[in-house]
């Protein structure tokens, strides 16, 4: 079977995207491969097409181990995948040991193709070890920038992808990201470790994209006068939450009709799927939105992106602006610039961020008493941590803690996952030839008999349950728990903290974790307030400048373009 074949077999296209038959080409050819493509490129045909080949030819590759972030994008494309009747598999946060057994047994003995896991799975011993006896021949590391320091979202777990390489060597690496840098490009080849240089990348230019800067300082008002203007599916990303809600509130309650929806990740997993759904299908027009929302949509016919405030990168700016006009028609990127207003947040956005180093210190041993761990103990806990009580008790300021708690994570002294949700779990307590003697209603002994069926080690241990998602078996399994009859977590989202070392007396910030990022963040602000502040350059050749493409021309059409094209156009 060839590559275009699998393609039209199973994802039924007549022929590959820009680069894509390149990019599988390097990858059938055994070669470590870093893939550039922007948002909406087509990234997953580059790992999926070359593992269904390789397997048709060889059962012993027939597997692609595909490391995410994000959870929302295994279960799509999982489901995706199967529904073209090609076995795939995911193992997540939450699930049960039990069930992530079965996952990797079907992936050794089964049909599978395709196992998605979180970085974060890579830490287990025992996963590793299951991974060793796969017949895996890809590796596939989504959003990749995420390994590199450089990069502008870098996550310790991703570290762990080398140790994986170590028990898989002959397997190669396929690498993919939407942006960076070229420090970034070549720290993402350095930390993977590949065999040579090889990184292939499609140009950032986006003909159909149109960028405009809108200097005011009546940011709503511009909000709601665009939307007029423009019709059509729209994102408005904000920088907090609370911006997010008043903002959609805003919108909603001024008479402007629009069906307006805000999303953050504060938000429960169910409201944010049902909110995401209802403007997936256009039943909702605009998201009021903070970052976390975007990664792994699939909306092509989003004609707007509004950013009202600024960014702290290019790098974000861009691919979220690169959420628009992925079907190839005339879309929009607006950023809304308040010159004095925006400079000192942005400021201030650095010295937030990086605090100094002795109130690091002090956020580490007031977390470390606040959670009572006594000094050399700890490795390996894992526990809740409500940021906001923790200030209160403690007396620390919110936003430079969060910060602080990021920095010692990236020092190696704990693991910090903001906004983590706990998935709900229970533990039946009554052995179950006693249940006769609670009189038990019907609902009850149906939803313990389910249970029972379900979850084999339910008896000795809190398992994650599926059950709890709707209301009504949260009462039932609240009414249970007030008998004594089983334990019962409530789904909760909060912060978790693992602590990765024991407590130290003494905490060392190297200059590269303190020092050098700290530098490279300021410089990455600077260059996003030079993007808002110019208006001499084409807007598309300073970002592709940014992103090493130096010998870009101008588009035409951003505000910059248009504005010169109308000056040159006036009579002397």
């Amino acid at each position: 079977m060839t590559a275009r074949e699998a393609l039209k077999t199973y994802f039924g296209y007549e022929d590959f995207r820009p680069l894509q038959a390149e990019i599988i080409a390097s990858v059938l050819a055994g070669k470590d491969t870093l893939a550039l493509m922007p948002t909406g490129g087509g990234k997953s045909i580059c790992f999926q097409v070359p593992t269904l080949v390789k397997g048709h030819a060889d059962p012993e590759q027939r597997l692609c181990l595909v490391i995410t972030p994000l959870i929302a994008l295994m279960r799509d494309q999982v489901a995706n995948l199967q529904a073209r009747g090609i076995h795939a598999a995911a193992i997540y946060t939450g699930m049960s040991w039990d069930k992530q057994r079965v996952a990797l047994d079907n992936c050794l003995y089964g049909p599978y193709h395709f196992l998605y896991c979180s970085p974060e799975r890579l830490e287990s011993e025992e996963f590793r070890k299951r991974l060793a006896d796969l017949p895996i021949g890809l590796i596939a590391v989504d959003e990749a920038h995420c390994i590199s320091q450089w990069g502008y979202d870098f996550r310790p777990s991703y570290l762990n992808i080398a140790a994986i390489r170590a028990l898989l060597p002959d397997v190669p690496v396929l690498a993919l990201t939407a942006t960076a840098t070229p420090e970034t490009i070549d720290d993402i080849q350095d930390k993977l470790g590949f065999a040579e240089r090889n990184v292939l990348r499609k140009s950032f230019h986006r003909e159909n994209l149109i960028y405009v800067v809108r200097r005011t300082d009546k940011k709503e008002e511009q909000v709601a006068h665009i939307l007029s203007r423009v019709p059509g599916s729209a994102i408005v990303y904000v920088r907090n939450r609370k911006r997010a809600q008043e903002l959609s509130e805003w919108l909603r309650v001024t008479g402007y009709g629009l069906q307006v929806y805000y999303y953050h990740a504060g938000l429960t997993t169910k409201e944010r799927n049902e909110r995401q759904q209802a403007w997936t299908e256009g039943k909702t027009r605009v998201i009021v939105a903070t970052n976390a929302f975007g990664m792994g949509i699939d909306k092509p016919d989003v004609r707007l992106v509004i950013h009202y405030d600024l960014p702290s990168h290019l790098e974000s700016y861009y691919q979220e602006a690169g959420r628009a006009g992925r079907d190839g028609q005339t879309a929009y990127a607006v950023l809304l610039y308040n010159e004095q207003e925006d400079k000192a947040k942005l400021k201030k956005r650095a010295v937030d961020t990086y605090p100094p180093k002795e109130f690091v210190e002090q956020v580490y041993h007031k977390t470390m008493d606040f959670l009572q761990i006594g000094a050399g103990s700890g490795l390996g806990h894992r526990f809740t941590l409500h940021i906001d009580q923790l200030c209160h008790v403690m007396k620390l300021p919110v936003i430079q803690t969060y910060s602080a708690l990021h920095i010692l994570t990236h020092a190696g002294y704990i693991e910090f996952e903001e906004e983590h949700e706990t998935q709900p779990r229970v533990q039946i307590l009554v052995a179950r030839h006693q249940l006769g003697e609670y009189n038990l209603s019907y609902e009850q002994a149906e939803l313990l008999d389910q249970l029972m069926r379900s979850y084999t080690g339910i008896y000795t241990d809190l398992q994650y349950v599926r059950e709890a998602d709707n209301d009504a078996t949260h009462q039932l399994l609240v009414s249970l728990a007030q008998r004594g009859i089983i334990t019962y977590i409530p789904r909760s989202v909060g912060c978790s903290l693992t602590m990765t070392n024991e407590r130290q007396t003494e905490i060392y910030l190297s200059p590269a974790i303190f020092e050098e990022r700290q530098e490279r963040f300021v410089s990455k602000l600077h260059a996003m307030l030079e993007y808002a502040d110019q208006n001499q350059f084409c807007r598309e050749q300073v970002l592709l400048d940014y992103f090493g493409e130096k010998n870009a021309v101008p588009c035409g059409h951003c505000d910059v373009c248009r504005e010169l094209a109308r000056i040159i156009q006036q009579p002397m």
